[in-house]
């Protein structure tokens, strides 16, 4: 099947969240509407969907530059769809699209129990870091 990547648009948001909450990437702290709307006002080149008709989305991703390290976010695709190299098309587009602005690495999280991530980032030669992720909450 043929996929077009496309930037976001707002009129995307409504399937962008059902597809997000059914491949289980949204949490009761990280509000998608708000996360949406954030990276489409900072990064609005590097927020892409895939489409597989003009109006059903299939798959996004997020990415994002601070000058030192990229990093990406939200990769999704729906069930019907993985498997057959739409995952791999996305990143590899927002990779392209970090080189294209200086970015030499690229770094994403993954859960530690989520066993098919990983095996899919693994065969995309992403390698495990020895490293803690610590956040801090900012929003109260």
């Amino acid at each position: 099947m043929d996929f077009h990547l496309r930037p976001f648009a707002p009129a995307d948001t409504a399937q962008v969240i059902d597809l997000w909450n059914a491949a289980g990437l949204t949490r009761p702290w990280n509000d998608p509407v708000i996360d949406i709307e954030r990276a489409h006002t900072t990064w609005p080149e590097n927020f892409l969907v895939a489409t597989d008709t003009p109006v059903h989305i299939a798959g996004t991703v997020m990415s994002g530059f601070d000058g030192h390290r990229g990093w990406l976010y939200y990769l999704a695709v729906t069930p019907e769809h993985r498997g057959n190299g739409l995952g791999s098309k996305l990143v590899h587009e927002a990779e392209r699209r970090l080189a294209a602005q200086g970015c030499v690495k690229v770094q994403l999280m993954v859960r530690s129990d989520n066993a098919a991530a990983l095996g899919f980032y693994d065969a995309l030669g992403y390698e495990h870091s020895d490293v803690i992720v610590a956040g801090k909450r900012l929003d109260g």
